[in-house]
């Protein structure tokens, strides 16, 4: 009977591994409690190669288990050690584990051999491997005398260092005297026998102190070999040479390796250029998760080589003049490895079993037997097994038949050693799991609930849920051999107690155990991929949920490590920040979440940006009169690709320290051929740019110097303006010294009459930009050329271009003006134009003056300054805007040139016509009584004509705010006053009011009063007073009294914010139709309308009966029209725009209906 049992769970279960890699674990071993009669089992023995530090005291380790407690014996090179006859040598309590003590005394070779252990009880005997001791060795170099080495540059060189053969072997590597490692290449490299390789020389590689170390690891001791001098020979004349393999030699070789092992090839080969290496494998592909390259790929390393690595391995050596091959055939052998290993067997009396024992190595191994450490075929006949090969056939077996057996697989690379007893026992089932525990498994995942047994003959198991629960059955659960149940998918209802039960011949166990399902852990916002510019801030979040009865953990790592030990790290709840970045915070950042059952990680990526470091090693090739080829290399990107460079001069024979852009190329580029001027000292340099912006400027290029040359441009903005009537000034926008292309600059300056047959006048100027030529005729046009010219020559021939001498005042007014009024505020004004010779320079334009000389309507005269239009160009009209009617008016006409103004015509007179006026100043109504209102007024500030008369229109407002019938008066031009009589007692009346002139109605004003209260009436109310001498009746009208005073308070509120007006309807149906806008054929630009100014009031607040309204004066600005400061015309010199005044209709009469009348101008009528 043979048994697999799972040893107890003594913890909750957490997150495990996958269930095959479970299995074999629970299947590695077989384990019999440890209170039940057992042979002896090893558990730890030291290792078959042993090497030992002789400085130390040795031990040697042996441990085993069994029932009853075995003793332990030892053998040393095939014979028994007696330990108690060598003071030097105990064995540890209850132990088999030797220690030699030869730190005090005794030497390690002395104890160098092979050991075995073997522990024994009554049961049968279990043996180590062989252990074979070897104290570690570090000898010294034998002492040589090496001479220098000398070689030509080009040529290859072998350093040999030949390191002694030490136990175990030495780690090799070079130095200086410094102690600091020889700098190492494709062309300079380390080989595997320790040997360093030059396939080619150079100067550099001169020095004295090449010294090869020999580490060994195990003393800790590094040994040094004499230092090597090396000269290298500069010559011009060393020849390039194909490639040649150093090692291996020929062009073949053979290697063997163990199965498991490293197969590392090598190649290194001399030449010149320096040759590359490349590796292949013949009728097949390098395994690629197992390949790696080191060594500048001089080496192919194969990880974990099988057979199936075996076959033929070409490295090829190459350069441009040839290459070279090496075929490495690879041979893979094997030591022993198992196939199966021979378990430990339980069985009951009675009962059959089997060992197996199968290993396969290259060559194939051979099996052997041992029963108690004894070969078989020495040891006592068994009737109960048979041999068969590789196993033994048990049948029943009885209590003599424990032992312990020992199959032995060896060929000539190794050998294997493994124990398995054979312990016969009758024992009922016990359930070796811990009763009632408790198992925390995440939904969706694997449960595996444990119910290890043991029991002889084997048991049976059962499994159920519940109290009552019936067997579980195997379409649902998977039950394994060592009585473990597993869920395959655990769900929230598979949460419950569990029962497994065991039974044998001999009786029965259960135990329960509790499973509960908990929520996964998720993360439910990941850290997001950050690019972020050095010194600047990033922060990572990590949001995770997680079942509210499970405590969770938050954790951050940088490229899987802890972060950081510094400041510019914070973690806050589910945060991280990080200030201050720098370079070395490039990294992927991980946010870990765990709890007890289950983890869960996200990752992101934190991109350090900047800009650019400046480019370096600028250098000058190419050297020619008028190009240079530069280039750099570019310096670091700090992770945004380089777009561009920036390439700048300076010319530090012109203007040193001031940098100048020259050219841009692309980021990919390092060279850039630039254009050159003459006579100029260039220095560059360049700067990168990428997304993040530019780097700063590198380091300047070494001075180039161009030669000198005739100048290539001459002056620009040239011009030739006099600035008196007898002069020509002529200027030009100098070179800048870039320009000159050499020593000495000058400008010739020439010019000559552009309508005569003179000469040109030319003279030569150094260190201006003006030259003044005198004694010209006035306003002459001129022909004007300037041309440069230095030490080299002259430049291309100039552009010509044409100027003028200086200007004078013109000389002739303009004649024939005539005045057209157009209506009462325009007129239009006609003039001949003045000869073209008499202008005597450019023509402007022309300018009219004017002024008002006599107002109509006034008793006294009054100044006025003088007004100025101005028309450019050659006009012969204009338009004369913002007049004032009813006026005299005087204007003349002058031309403009660019000196200034002509003589004046002669004096034009006009008059205006009379137009309407403008609202009275004010209308007050004062000493209201019981039947009648006293209206004040004053006449309109600006009549424009003479007044006619005033007309008064106005209408009751009774307590419902209707308007009542429409009285209209007229009245004389002469008063300003009037009583109105026979007035209703205690109303409120709204008053309209305008003047006229012959040319019509003017602008309205409006006002509201209310006569007083008839004080009779108000009496007979006093004396009945019965009443109102009560207390309740006073009370009561103090409350409507305070209730009235909050309504008047919310209307005047309501009122000042431009509510609704009650008596809209009413002043709608009343408006006046006498008053109509003038037409657009009175003569006037426009018409005198305003359809919002004067209609009866609908928003606003009322005018207390004392207060004065005033309406501004609608007067046209002069800013409206002409040119400069005084207006605009169009070209043909006309009025743009319309001119129109603004007036107020009047209230209509009775119950016909008008245009809504506007609240702005009911607001605006309060002043």
């Amino acid at each position: 009977m043979q048994l697999k049992i799972m040893p107890p769970k003594k913890s909750l279960s957490v997150c495990r591994a996958p269930l095959i890699l479970f299995l074999c674990q629970v299947m590695s071993a077989l384990e019999v409690p440890l209170d039940l009669v057992q042979p002896p089992t090893i558990t730890r023995q030291s290792p078959k190669d042993y090497i030992i530090d002789p400085r130390e005291n040795i031990e040697i380790q042996c441990e085993a288990k069994g029932k009853p407690p075995p003793s332990f014996s030892w053998t040393r090179n095939g014979t028994h050690f007696d330990i108690d006859k060598d003071p030097l040598v105990k064995m540890l309590p209850n132990s088999g584990t030797l220690v030699i003590s030869i730190t005090i005394e005794g030497k390690a070779e002395t104890y160098e051999g092979v050991y075995q252990c073997t522990a024994r009880n009554e049961r049968g005997a279990a043996i180590s491997n062989n252990i074979v001791i070897r104290p570690s060795r570090s000898p010294l170099w034998t002492k040589e005398k090496l001479e220098q080495i000398t070689i030509l540059k080009g040529q290859s060189l072998v350093l040999p260092c030949r390191p002694p053969l030490g136990l175990p072997p030495p780690i090799i590597f070079w130095m200086d005297n410094s102690f600091q490692r020889l700098p190492q290449s494709e062309r300079v490299s380390q080989g595997l026998n320790g040997d360093l390789y030059f396939s080619n020389v150079l100067p550099e590689d001169t020095r004295e102190d090449y010294i090869c170390y020999a580490r060994f690891n195990h003393t800790q001791t590094i040994q040094q070999k004499q230092p090597i001098s090396v000269k290298v020979h500069s010559t011009n004349s060393y020849i390039e040479r194909p490639p040649k393999l150093l090692t291996p030699e020929g062009r073949t070789s053979h290697k063997e390796e163990l199965r498991e092992n490293v197969l590392s090839l090598e190649c290194i080969a001399e030449g010149l250029p320096t040759p590359s290496i490349n590796w292949t494998k013949e009728d097949g592909e390098l395994p690629i998760n197992r390949t790696f390259y080191k060594n500048f790929k001089k080496t192919l390393n194969i990880i974990h080589v099988s057979e199936a690595d075996s076959g033929k391995y070409k490295c090829t050596a190459r350069n441009s003049l040839g290459f070279v091959e090496h075929t490495i055939s690879v041979t893979v052998k094997a030591a022993p490895y198992w196939i199966t290993a021979p378990r430990n067997l339980v069985l009951s009396p009675g009962e059959d079993g089997t060992l197996i024992c199968r290993a396969n190595g290259n060559p194939k191994p051979s099996i052997s037997w041992l029963t108690n450490g004894v070969p078989i075929e020495m040891a006592p006949d068994d009737p109960s097994r048979k041999i068969d090969g590789d196993t033994i056939l048990f049948s029943d077996v009885q209590e003599s038949s424990s032992a312990v057996y020992q199959c032995n697989a060896s060929n000539e690379y190794g050998y294997l050693l493994a124990n398995a007893f054979v312990n016969v026992l009758a024992e009922p089932p016990r359930i070796l799991t811990e009763a009632n525990l408790h198992y925390q498994v995440i939904t969706d995942r694997p449960a595996l609930l444990d119910c290890a047994f043991f029991g002889s003959p084997i048991p049976t198991i059962e499994w159920f849920k519940g109290t009552k629960g019936s067997v579980l059955q195997e379409n649902t659960y998977v039950f394994h051999d060592n009585g473990t149940l597993e869920i395959p998918v655990a769900q929230k209802d598979s949460a419950g107690t569990y029962t497994c039960v065991v039974r044998n011949k001999l009786g029965m166990a259960k135990n329960d155990v509790h499973l509960e399902i908990k929520d996964p852990t998720r993360i439910i916002k990941q850290p997001e991929y950050k690019v972020v510019q050095r010194g600047g801030k990033a922060s990572f979040e990590c949001k995770v949920k997680h079942d509210p009865t499970l405590i969770a953990t938050l954790t951050w790592l940088k490229d899987n490590g802890e972060l950081p030990n510094d400041g510019r790290f914070s973690v806050d709840n589910d945060h991280l920040v990080i200030m201050n970045i720098s370079d070395e915070d490039d990294a992927t950042y991980t946010c870990i979440a765990n709890t007890s059952l289950d983890i869960v990680s996200a990752s992101a990526m934190l991109r350090v940006v900047d800009r650019p470091n400046p480019p370096f090693d600028l250098e000058l090739t190419s050297l020619l009169e008028r190009s240079v080829q530069l280039s750099w290399i570019p310096g670091e990107e700090n992770n945004s690709p380089i777009t561009d460079f920036i390439i700048e001069y300076e010319d530090a024979l012109h203007e040193p320290g001031i940098w100048h852009h020259q050219t841009d190329v692309p980021g990919t580029q390092t060279t850039a051929e630039l254009k050159l001027s003459p006579y100029i000292k260039y220095a560059f340099r360049v700067i990168a740019v990428n997304s993040i912006g530019r780097s700063l400027p590198s380091e300047a290029s070494e001075y180039y110097m161009t030669k000198a040359a005739e100048p290539e441009e001459n002056p620009t903005a040239v011009e030739g303006i006099g600035s008196e009537p007898d002069n020509l000034v002529i200027t030009w926008q100098p070179l800048k010294g870039f320009d000159a292309n050499g020593p000495g600059l000058q400008y010739k300056v020439s010019w000559r009459q552009k309508d005569g047959d003179d000469e040109w006048t030319s003279v030569v100027v150094a260190n201006v930009s003006k030259y003044i030529v005198s004694g010209t005729p006035t306003f002459v046009p001129y022909l004007v050329k300037v041309q440069a010219l230095n030490d080299f020559g002259f430049a291309p021939e100039p552009m010509i271009i044409i100027g003028h001498s200086g200007e004078d005042l013109p000389m002739m007014a303009p004649s024939n003006v005539r005045v057209n009024v157009v209506n009462s505020t325009l007129a239009e004004v006609h003039w001949e134009p003045v000869p073209l010779k008499s202008i005597r320079g450019h023509l402007k334009g022309y300018r009219i003056y004017y002024w008002k000389v006599k107002n109509s309507s006034k008793r006294h005269r009054r100044h006025v300054e003088k007004k100025i239009l101005t028309f450019n160009g050659n006009k012969t009209h204009g338009m004369l805007p913002g007049l004032e009617p009813f006026s005299h008016y005087t204007l003349n006409v002058r031309v403009v040139n660019g000196k200034g103004e002509g003589p004046a015509s002669v004096d034009q007179v006009f008059s205006t016509p009379e137009g309407v006026p403008s609202a009275p100043l004010f209308l007050k109504i004062v000493n209201p009584t019981l039947d009648s209102l006293t209206l004040e007024w004053d006449p309109p500030s600006h009549p424009n004509g003479i007044l006619t008369a005033y007309t008064l229109k106005f209408q009751p407002i009774n307590s419902t705010h209707e308007l009542g019938p429409l009285v209209d008066l007229k009245i004389a031009a002469n008063m300003t006053s009037l009583v109105l009589r026979n007035l209703s007692y205690s109303t409120r009346y709204k008053f309209y009011f305008y003047a006229q002139t012959s040319a019509g109605s003017g602008s309205q004003i409006t006002e509201e009063a209310v006569t007083t209260v008839d004080e009779g009436k108000m009496a007979m109310a006093s004396r009945q007073v019965d009443i109102a001498t009560q207390g309740w009746f006073i009370g009561l009208m103090c409350a409507v009294a305070l209730l009235i005073l909050v309504l008047l308070i919310v209307c005047f509120i309501r009122r000042n914010k431009g509510g609704k007006y009650p008596v809209k309807e009413k002043e709608d149906a009343h408006a006046d139709p006498e008053i109509q806008p003038m037409k657009e054929d009175d003569g006037t630009f426009g018409e005198y309308s305003d359809a919002e100014d004067h209609k009866p009031l609908k928003k606003g607040s009322r005018t207390p009966s004392d207060r004065t309204v005033k309406k501004e004066d609608s007067d046209d600005s002069l800013v409206d029209y002409g040119e400069g400061v005084n207006g605009q015309f169009n070209e043909d010199g006309s009025f743009i725009g319309q001119y129109s005044g603004k007036k107020e209709k009047e209230p209509a009469e009775g119950n016909e209906s008008s245009e809504a009348p506007s609240p702005v101008n009911a607001m605006n009528s309060f002043v």
